[in-house]
């Protein structure tokens, strides 16, 4: 369960600025991962509660953007977004694809505080 250590390099992040811009809590944070990133957003959402008691991010609301799965097809020469990710175009079949989108590491994107 790697959501745990993501987790946790999100509540170092967020004591970091903390400190730096002198909030005392976390009301929200913005997430934003790739849909073929291998991360499970309960198990996220989860390990985010366990792990920011006593923290200023303790009781924030989470909130995810799941980027989706994008490939770029050089037979039709289309970008497509997809659910699941088998290799081909959905479109014409063809076998030269390239993924372009869809594997974006976990990244925070905005936090309210006070």
């Amino acid at each position: 369960m790697h959501e745990l250590y993501l987790v946790e390099s999100v509540l170092n992040i967020v004591q970091d600025y903390a400190v730096k811009q002198e909030f005392k809590k976390v009301n929200s944070i913005v997430l934003s991962f790739g849909r073929l990133s291998c991360i499970d957003p309960k198990s996220l959402q989860f390990a985010f509660e366990v792990q920011a008691k006593e923290t200023p991010a303790e009781n924030a609301a989470l909130q995810f953007k799941i980027l989706p799965a994008v490939i770029h097809c050089f037979s039709c020469g289309r970008d497509l977004e997809l659910d699941i990710y088998e290799g081909t175009c959905p479109r014409c079949k063809g076998e030269e694809v390239m993924l372009v989108g869809g594997t974006e590491e976990l990244q925070i994107i905005e936090m309210d505080v006070d």
